[in-house]
């Protein structure tokens, strides 16, 4: 069962009780008992170890006439809390299904509704391989500048900036039981994690730009985080063959914020 994101009248998101209850699959008896637990246990929150908040972490769902369940908005993250400290059998599923959500609200927090805006556009440009290789190659032409015309060491510096290197993905590869022998980085992480190079290719690209590592890091962190939302397709363009389910980019907003990126 998938769990319902809603919007509150503030923007917040949140879930509500029943519809996580039922995705937990917790017996249906106990609803009224285990549902009054949740809003009054205790939880490890961002701010404090606490039980949750009338109108700050949870809201009553106000339903017409006199409903016999009652019901309520819950946030994000009390949403996982309560999942973690569920005794349901699926709860990592879901657990780890919140998890991802808040991520994406944290990161976007503090953004601009047109720089979000931006991050999904290039999330969707970022799934073609030439928009790939292009962020890379701008990534290093300036790191190349700004090292005396020097290419030395590129390699381990963009390996510490990503996170990973050629011989922790032949490791990874070995662990999934597929040969890595004549592959690059880019076919290597088509098999272990495709969204990774829609992240890494984000980072390149506003790295290229100049901007700090950890802003490009943010922000190709919530661009992996849409592509998973969005479950796009990641494919290999440069042969001259589209792909029919290619994400359409929208080029005039990113050419707006001096992206320039070929599609």
């Amino acid at each position: 069962m998938e769990l319902q994101i809603l919007i509150s009248k503030k923007g917040t998101k949140v879930i509500t009780a029943t519809n996580l209850y039922a995705a937990l699959q917790l017996p249906e008896e106990h609803y009224g008992t285990t549902l009054k637990k949740w809003l009054t246990e205790v939880y490890e929150l961002q701010d404090e170890i606490r039980k949750p908040v009338r109108m700050k972490d949870y809201a009553e769902k106000k339903i017409a006439g006199a409903p016999v369940i009652k019901d309520y908005y819950l946030s994000i993250e009390l949403a996982k809390m309560i999942t973690l400290y569920s005794k349901s059998k699926v709860k990592m599923k879901y657990a780890r299904w919140l998890n991802g959500v808040q991520d994406r609200q944290e990161l976007a927090n503090g953004l601009s509704k047109e720089q979000v805006e931006t991050v999904l556009e290039l999330t969707k440009a970022m799934t073609r391989f030439s928009c790939q290789q292009s962020a890379e190659q701008q990534h290093q032409q300036l790191y190349i500048a700004n090292n005396n015309n020097s290419n030395l060491h590129w390699w381990q510096y963009r390996s510490r900036i990503l996170g990973y290197s050629t011989d922790s993905l032949k490791d990874q590869m070995e662990q999934l039981g597929k040969s890595y022998k004549g592959k690059t980085q880019r076919a290597m992480l088509m098999q272990i994690d495709k969204y990774e190079l829609v992240r890494t290719a984000v980072i390149d690209l506003f790295m290229g730009m100049g901007k700090a590592e950890d802003e490009a890091k943010q922000l190709g962190d919530l661009a992996k985080l849409f592509a998973k939302e969005l479950n796009i397709e990641v494919y290999d363009d440069r042969k001259g063959s589209g792909s029919l389910f290619a994400s359409t980019v929208n080029k005039d907003l990113l050419n707006a914020q001096g992206l320039a990126v070929s599609i």
